[in-house]
């Protein structure tokens, strides 16, 4: 492995005062990371879709975060290794409308198992004859392809007619070539859970698809920048309604977020807060390590109430 020295950032960038404490004057929650064994990437905000509640705000053309290049992701591949990660996670927009996206994961399946989230339309569909040598390196490579809704015309509503059918043409020959998949849907107010399960299972079964396939559910993190009033979590509410162990499965105690912004990389507390500049760690994923993550981010209470996550690995 060409490995490749990255210098430690010294001084963290600065946070606004909200980083440290809520409105009225109350210590924020913190988490302290104790280790880094997901490395997520983000790979730039374009998307061949453009759905409204995109909780990244993607559409076709966008660059409020560029497309990731091999030569930005490599040495935090590398960085990561040194690190011990135990899986590399990719997020866009669409990672396939990233040119490079195939030659990266490429590079980080020699090392660690991979996970892609797609919608699983045009872009990953003419892209899967080569997606198969894939199958034979030396770690897998998982698929989770969103699915709105059970319901055909109410995924379409989002993402554009004949959305739902193309999704799971994607998710099937995925499956069929041999690559693990899953689905991952909004919580659905239409809906209880149970009947979501059921209808869910019905729809894998009628795709040729089994019907136990795992599922991930989400509450609405809304789109990016945007002033959502949740309430504040101190101090006082992570000791008094979280544990040592419940603190250390949040995403931001064992994982991070590789973007590019403006041209320049980034180390990011996690998927969900990109859209804050204070959640921008350091250059480095080692200087990252170093800083507790304030849960000052609307969406951190999405973790706090539900235990909500974006990955697998837990």
């Amino acid at each position: 492995m060409d490995m490749k020295i990255i210098p430690i950032q010294v001084a963290p960038p600065a946070k606004s005062s909200a980083w440290y404490q809520t409105p009225s004057g109350e210590p924020r929650g913190f988490i302290q990371p104790h280790a880094l064994d997901e490395l997520w990437f983000h790979t730039g905000t374009a998307c061949n879709l453009a759905c409204p509640f995109c909780l990244e705000g993607s559409k076709p053309g966008d660059t409020r975060l560029q497309l990731l290049r091999f030569a930005d992701a490599k040495p935090y591949i590398d960085e990561a290794l040194t690190l011990g990660v135990k899986q590399f996670s990719f997020t866009g927009g669409e990672p396939f409308v990233a040119k490079d996206m195939l030659r990266i994961l490429d590079y980080a399946l020699q090392y660690r198992p991979c996970m892609v989230l797609t919608n699983a339309t045009e872009p990953l569909i003419k892209r899967l004859k080569q997606l198969k040598p894939l199958l034979q390196r030396p770690h897998a490579l998982h698929f989770r392809v969103s699915l709105d809704h059970f319901d055909a015309t109410k995924h379409d509503i989002g993402r554009g007619a004949g959305m739902f059918d193309l999704a799971l043409q994607g998710l099937r020959e995925l499956h069929e070539m041999g690559f693990s998949v899953s689905v991952a849907n909004q919580m659905l107010a239409d809906s209880t859970p149970s009947e979501t399960a059921v209808c869910f299972s019905e729809v894998f079964r009628a795709s040729g698809l089994p019907e136990d396939l795992h599922r991930v559910e989400f509450p609405d993190f809304h789109p990016p920048g945007l002033d959502v009033a949740t309430p504040q979590i101190t101090t006082n509410c992570m000791v008094t309604y979280q544990t040592e162990d419940s603190r250390r499965a949040y995403m931001c105690a064992f994982s991070k977020m590789i973007v590019k912004d403006k041209g320049r990389m980034r180390v990011y507390a996690c998927t969900l807060v990109d859209d804050d500049a204070d959640y921008a760690l350091a250059e480095t994923l080692t200087a990252s390590m170093a800083e507790p993550v304030s849960m000052k981010h609307h969406r951190c209470y999405s973790c706090f109430k539900y235990g909500a996550s974006c990955s697998e690995m837990r």
